[in-house]
């Protein structure tokens, strides 16, 4: 490196086009410069990869990444490539030529970054080809992998333990966006961290509003709304099964929408495809399981909804941090019923290692808890990572409808819980709702129920009524269906029937919905001549054969439409363009710049 870039400050903005350090990056680096072990906990968006990134330029040797998917790497490889950095990775994806070529280059001095996946680890003979090279400190991304605590415990990532006894004077840094506390003394346990610099960001993440919506039979209607909203845009559908994300995905494509599913069962080769489509924008959204996603690196993605409760809280934050990267308003949408709490708790019970049973199962309580509370989201999910915000604004759903007025119905619900009782606990909420209405039919006269004391003592309301008293006992873990969806009183259901605990409801949920399908206007936060640039962008990433996100990201494009800047200085002074950067795109972006400044 030239003398003139041995500064932290210069290479930020001449190798990353940053005027200044994000919040706690500075700190990072410097951890990393003085050979310090590093656990940092980053918001996904935080700027994370540059806390690492940028170290490395200012050090003698090569930096080794331990990274959990392929696309994660590749991504972040032709990401340096574009920022004139010498990187390559090392998969199973590689012929043994292209391998060897990499090790001969590593071997060489010429890389600084090497990118691996956990389990080449778990080779001898790799750990002994490494202690090869001049390895100026260890990354390891996505470092929750390595907790059995966690929501994405791998077996490959148990072993990273093993670089500290094999490489014990190298410094390991640690990056993770989700960890409990509990997790995060696994990782700095597992990794052996000395003495390591904990740098913990708040979880807030200011640029995404959240909501929770109910699913019901025309919650489609309300997704065409929200991706009407979004027009242009991209975005990722959270499915719960590989089946929905086809169904989902031929749906939205019936709507002349730019739309590919993505999940397990495809073939590799298919599912590289559509990946590399949605970050060329020629796929606008992706409908996936949630083996999409881990570490995407693309700025832009504007929505992020899920069709089904999450598993957990830990899933559901490090899913919704794929919208808003850049920094820009982004918007995450949770559709859920009562249903999937126990969907996924059958699955639990037939499939998890007793063990980790109570845990897996207490996390989809949290996650159920989370979907049907009414206060502040963004405070939920700081609580749960133990952290604190005081109040989103309007950041969330209930914070914008704090004032949205509150109906009692415990009395309803102490009559559907006692209809529930007397008729043995052997029914479904339709039965329960007919009994309580009054309905002569016929399996009803058959038990004999119309003799009950509860039979009829709620004509007073429709079997509508009846369906959301009986969803909102179901949130409250009130009662729950057995494997025969048959509705079982709980203890806090016995607490309600006595009287000990009352039941209250938004009183809009106690109203027919009123489906509407909204239109996309123009975003008034975007720059009237943002598309121009964008379009620009475009013709550049494809003429390049790179993602459009590379070239530069939609924050920058941003500033380049409202500041029309007229010469190189001026563009300089935008964020996201450094002297390398310009180099290979600037010209271009100057000379539209010019044409819509009229000078």
């Amino acid at each position: 490196m030239s003398e003139s870039l041995t500064d932290k400050y210069k290479v930020l903005k001449h190798t990353f086009g940053f005027p200044g350090f994000r919040e706690m990056q500075e700190e990072a680096v410097d951890a990393i410069l003085s050979r310090r072990d590093l656990a940092m906990l980053l918001p996904t968006g935080g700027g994370k990869s540059l806390c690492y990134q940028l170290p490395t330029l200012l050090m003698d040797g090569i930096t080794i990444v331990v990274s959990p998917l392929i696309a994660l790497m590749h991504d972040q490889v032709l990401a340096l490539h574009e920022l004139g950095i010498e990187a390559a990775m090392i998969s199973s994806a590689q012929s043994p030529q292209e391998q060897q070529q990499t090790f001969t280059k590593a071997k060489n001095g010429i890389l600084k970054f090497l990118y691996i996946a956990p389990e080449r680890l778990a080779n001898g003979g790799f750990l002994s080809w490494l202690a090869m090279l001049d390895i100026n400190y260890f990354v390891i991304d996505e470092a929750h992998c390595i907790s059995e605590w966690g929501h994405e415990f791998r077996d490959d990532y148990r072993r990273l333990g093993e670089l500290r006894c094999a490489f014990p004077h190298t410094p390991i840094a640690a990056f993770t966006a989700t960890a409990t506390p509990k997790v995060r003394e696994d990782i700095l346990s597992q990794l052996g961290l000395r003495d390591p610099l904990i740098l913990r960001a708040p979880v807030l993440r200011k640029n995404i509003t959240i909501s929770v919506r109910e699913r019901d039979s025309g919650w489609r209607t309300e997704l065409m709304g929200i991706l009407n909203k979004h027009e242009g845009e991209s975005g990722i559908i959270y499915a719960f099964s590989r089946k929905e994300t086809e169904e989902i995905a031929e749906f939205l494509s019936k709507k002349a929408l730019k739309c590919s599913a993505y999940h397990a069962g495809m073939s590799p080769e298919q599912r590289q495809s559509v990946h590399q489509a949605f970050l060329n924008d020629e796929t606008q959204i992706i409908v996936a399981t949630v083996a999409f996603g881990m570490g995407i690196d693309k700025g832009d993605i504007r929505f992020v909804i899920h069709t089904s409760l999450p598993k957990t809280i830990e899933n559901y934050y490090q899913e919704i941090g794929r919208a808003g990267r850049d920094g820009i308003d982004s918007e995450a949408v949770l559709f859920y019923s009562g249903s999937d709490f126990y969907n996924k708790k059958r699955l639990i019970d037939e499939g998890s290692d007793p063990q980790y049973r109570e845990m897996i199962l207490a996390k989809l309580r949290s996650a159920m808890d989370y979907a049907t509370a009414e206060e502040c989201r963004h405070r939920l999910i700081a609580s749960y990572f133990s952290d604190s915000v005081e109040h989103c604004g309007d950041r969330c759903d209930n914070c914008k409808d704090s004032l949205s007025p509150k109906t009692d119905i415990t009395v309803p619900a102490q009559k559907f819980l006692s209809c529930l009782y007397k008729t043995g606990e052997r029914f479904g909420a339709t039965y329960i709702s007919e009994v309580l209405c009054g309905e002569e039919k016929e399996k009803i006269l058959s038990n004999a129920h119309e003799k009950l004391s509860v039979f009829g003592i709620g004509k007073d309301l429709s079997k509508s009524i009846w369906s959301t008293v009986a969803k909102r006992l179901i949130e409250l873990g009130a009662i729950e269906p057995d494997e025969y969806k048959a509705l079982k009183l709980t203890a806090s259901g016995a607490e309600i029937l006595k009287g000990k605990q009352s039941v209250h409801i938004r009183q809009e949920r106690l109203s027919p919905k009123k489906a509407s399908v909204k239109t996309k206007t123009r975003d008034l936060h975007a720059p009237i001549h943002f598309e121009d640039f964008k379009a620009l962008r475009a013709a550049i990433a494809k003429e390049h054969r790179i993602p459009a996100y590379i070239v530069f990201g939609d924050k920058t494009l941003y500033e380049l439409a409202e500041q029309l800047p007229n010469t190189k200085e001026e563009m300089l002074g935008i964020s996201g363009i450094g002297e390398v950067k310009f180099e290979r795109y600037g010209e271009a972006f100057l000379k539209l710049s010019r044409e819509l400044s009229g000078k």
